[in-house]
């Protein structure tokens, strides 16, 4: 995203005035030198393997693209300090699911008709909360979509929010 793309709506020129440092004008391989972290949501396979070399030590890659992921999270292991996926057969699933049965079940116990950031804040929030400090590491970022726990915190944390 910069603001030499054509086709600029609100949210593409508030991203690119607030999250776009410089005026970057280059490709995806660009992009990822020294990089912190890749959040991709896009396709399979647009990441090549010197791509993640090419980021900074430490790095955090988000290969969010389902079924087929943007990397080969294997590949990104190599060089990625965390590396997560949508898929349920590798670690540190990224799943709606954590999310939104929790998010509903809150706004329906507090009969809330309209969600908030503060909300969606706090539900993230409580789904961090389901991994403890001891269980926190590289393949352990996030709980189990079949955490038990993950759906009442969610919901209790939405219902509080939203009465806030």
């Amino acid at each position: 995203v910069s603001e030499h793309k054509a086709g600029d709506e609100e949210m593409r020129t508030w991203f690119v005035d607030n999250c776009a440092p410089g005026d970057f004008n280059g490709d995806i391989a660009q992009a990822m030198v020294g990089a912190d972290i890749f959040i991709g949501v896009s396709a399979p396979n647009v990441l090549k393997e010197a791509d993640v070399a090419a980021m900074a030590p430490g790095a955090i890659v988000f290969a969010l693209a389902n079924p087929d992921p943007e990397i080969d999270p294997a590949i990104a292991r190599k060089y990625a300090a965390v590396v997560a996926t949508g898929r349920s057969d590798q670690p540190n699933q990224i799943n709606n699911v954590l999310a939104f049965p929790g998010i509903f079940r809150g706004l329906l116990d507090g009969r809330i008709t309209k969600i908030t950031d503060a909300m969606l804040v706090a539900a993230a929030d409580a789904i961090s909360s389901c991994v403890t400090t001891d269980q926190l590491n590289a393949n352990f970022i996030v709980p189990s979509v079949f955490d038990t726990q993950v759906v009442s915190k969610v919901a209790e944390a939405v219902k509080l929010a939203g009465r806030a």
